[in-house]
């Protein structure tokens, strides 16, 4: 114990060195602990966009194929699945219903707001299928009249009977959808939902931006799939056919990568600590050549001169990960909140939660690595101080 007393003493002696190397850890510890909060935080919330469509398989143009540039946005617009096409899908999916949308934008108007919103169009039939109603009634064949997202309606302080100019033309809120959240099928809570036979009056009729193709049975799906490329793809390849499994694995292997990244960056600004705690520890072994000396001397081992010295870069690090911790906690809670409360305003119908469990796992993570970081950057110079030469540290001015 004489050691760890010795260590604690000389970091007294030099109070602010050793608490700007502290607080270099301190930093790095909140880095890689909020970092990974927040990451698991986005995992958590968009995890849950297409989970609740487990039994929808998307069709969408093949932009490659059929227009060129898929990244020229003038292509995409011309990307469509053509009515010949949508009974191929149709006659595919056999008893599986089969939902065809026209996806646009038109200029809405609600008193003294302005802007652009998405429209969906499809038939009067399968908007009840596809979505429950808040409020009012669906809108029926060519009558003019238009279904509002929830969050639009909210937000827009509107209700069934309610008027808006849609594309200049003054149309009746004959609904409200009731909030749905994002899905890779249809995201309808900011958008205005029309029947097929009202907008192809008043554009002309048009071929499809997507079928989205909703299977009874979740065991059928790979067959569906496989049925819908079969009849339309044999050729070249016209449509691209998907599931939500397969986004939701496409996700995932996205969040992990983003995982990484963020707890790479946080442990970037650990390892600079490190290096602010091994400038330290140099510092402290040239200054006490002369201490290092007369303790050999006297009979310390070179072991006990490495102990007291990584007894100091010890409790540099457990005293910052220990600060970092609990600040990363708060941090973490925070910045989740925060990330939380964007996605459910502007992407999900509820908030998720973050675990107490994942919590404290990145947390005591970071503070494991802090630790073992300080250790490790203290390491080299409390070796070169139990490798003095008890003579020529005695000399050492």
């Amino acid at each position: 114990m004489i050691f760890f007393d010795i260590a604690v003493r000389n970091l007294k002696r030099h109070k602010v060195r050793s608490v700007l190397a502290a607080v270099g850890i301190i930093i790095g510890v909140i880095a890689i602990a909020s970092l990974g909060i927040v990451g698991n935080s986005l995992s958590v919330l968009m995890g849950g966009l297409v989970s609740d469509v487990s039994d929808t398989v998307l069709v969408t143009p093949h932009l490659a194929a059929s227009s060129g540039d898929p990244f020229d946005p003038r292509n995409t617009l011309a990307a469509r699945i053509s009515e010949r096409n949508l009974g191929l899908i149709e006659k595919a999916a056999g008893q599986h219903r089969a939902i065809p949308m026209i996806l646009a934008s038109e200029r809405l108007q609600v008193r003294d707001v302005g802007g652009y919103v998405t429209v969906y169009a499809m038939p009067a039939d399968d908007i009840p299928f596809l979505l429950e109603n808040e409020a009012g009634i669906y809108p029926q064949g060519r009558s003019s009249g238009v279904m509002v997202g929830s969050l639009l309606a909210d937000e827009l302080d509107l209700h069934p009977g309610s008027r808006i100019e849609v594309g200049g033309e003054s149309v009746r809120v004959t609904g409200i959808a009731a909030e749905r959240g994002m899905g890779i099928d249809i995201n309808p809570d900011y958008a205005l939902i029309v029947t097929e036979d009202w907008y192809t009056e008043r554009h002309g009729d048009q071929d499809y931006s997507r079928v989205v193709v909703k299977v009874s049975d979740l065991s059928e799906i790979e067959g569906v799939k496989a049925a819908i490329d079969q009849q339309i793809n044999r050729r070249k390849e016209v449509v691209d056919v998907l599931d939500s499994r397969e986004i939701l694995e496409i996700y995932y292997e996205t969040s992990d990568a983003i995982n990484i990244f963020l707890l790479g960056i946080g442990a970037v600004s650990l390892l600079v600590a490190s290096v602010s705690i091994l400038n330290v520890m140099i510092i402290s072994v040239t200054e006490r050549t002369g201490e290092i000396g007369l303790m050999r001397s006297i009979g310390a081992r070179r072991r006990e001169v490495l102990v007291m010295f990584l007894y100091e870069s010890l409790i540099l690090g457990i005293a910052g990960s220990l600060v970092g911790g609990i600040v990363s906690i708060a941090v973490g809670y925070y910045v989740s909140a925060s990330v939380a409360e964007f996605f459910t305003d502007f992407a999900m119908s509820g908030g998720a939660g973050i675990p107490v469990s994942v919590v404290i796992g990145y947390v005591a993570f970071a503070m494991a690595f802090g630790t073992a970081t300080s250790i490790v950057a203290g390491f080299y110079p409390a070796w070169k101080a139990a490798q003095l030469n008890p003579i020529e540290a005695l000399r050492y001015e």
